[in-house]
């Protein structure tokens, strides 16, 4: 038997793993272990500094709700959440990359007919969506499910204004026709902070860190046969996209919005969707 001692912690912990866990589980934790404790060897933290960090874990748990998850959150900023889905989206060139998936995708949203509105309360400058389903060899995908959704022209989605915005403000559904086309009117987005009234704003605040995301509009495509696509399209110019708080933004995802003189709307923004085959 071999006790604990600074110089052998990790692997006297990793020791007393069960012969019978997981294989799987295994391979986690122990690297888990192997890491952590790697990091306080090299950090070195005082008591005090243990505590806090202890208090803040503690306070980020209690800020998690039915509505708020303030560890996603503390993923989000970390840049976790972004490697994570990097890891488990590696696509061939050509194919549009993934982004973060946000917390504010809601189910159910309403199917709407091609070139409608999302905008239910009328707000915000008028722009319109469009662009193609397409395959690796530029064919154009029938059946695709395009499902949107954005903020509105003060930065909030519905779900965080149920009092102000009408349900389904800023969201819709679209499925493509034969010419694998999408088109949609909305409101052209705008940036916003992420919530920084908890433990994960402190944090920001105290390393110099700003919470704005860039502005964006949320896609999910999907299609049979096809890996589905979470990301957004990125409006070019805006001042946070290279310190978006998230780590969210692809250079492929700046889409510019181009000004319409004469048009049903006020601003244009085209972007084709490359789907990988399954």
């Amino acid at each position: 038997m071999t006790y604990f001692s600074e110089a052998s912690s990790a692997e006297v912990v990793n020791a007393r793993m069960g012969a019978q866990t997981d294989p799987r589980l295994r391979a986690v934790m122990h690297a888990l272990v192997t890491h952590l404790h790697a990091f306080i060897k090299d950090v070195e933290p005082t008591t005090e500094e243990w505590e806090a960090a202890i208090a803040f874990l503690t306070k980020t748990g209690q800020m998690c709700s039915d509505t708020r998850q303030e560890f996603i959150l503390l993923s989000d900023v970390l840049g976790v959440s972004m490697l994570v889905d990097a890891i488990n989206h590696r696509r061939p060139d050509g194919a549009t990359e993934n982004t973060v998936f946000g917390p504010f995708h809601v189910d159910g949203a309403p199917e709407r007919a091609m070139g409608e509105t999302i905008s239910l309360d009328g707000k915000g400058e008028s722009c319109l969506f469009e662009g193609r389903v397409l395959d690796l060899d530029g064919n154009p995908i029938q059946g695709a499910v395009v499902d949107v959704w954005s903020d509105n022209e003060d930065g909030f989605y519905d779900v965080q204004q149920p009092d102000i915005q009408p349900q389904w403000n800023n969201r819709g559904v679209f499925r493509t026709g034969v010419d694998g086309a999408y088109r949609f009117r909305g409101v052209k987005p705008v940036s916003y902070p992420i919530p920084d009234d908890g433990p994960v704003g402190q944090m920001l605040e105290q390393v110099g860190r700003h919470p704005w995301r860039p502005a964006h509009m949320h896609f999910l495509v999907t299609a049979d046969g096809f890996e589905p696509i979470t990301t957004h399209t990125f409006v070019a110019g805006d001042p946070y996209l290279e310190s978006d708080a998230v780590f969210g933004v692809k250079h492929s995802l700046i889409v510019p919005c181009e000004p319409v003189q004469g048009g049903e709307t006020a601003w244009r923004s085209a972007f084709d969707f490359v789907l990988k085959p399954m």
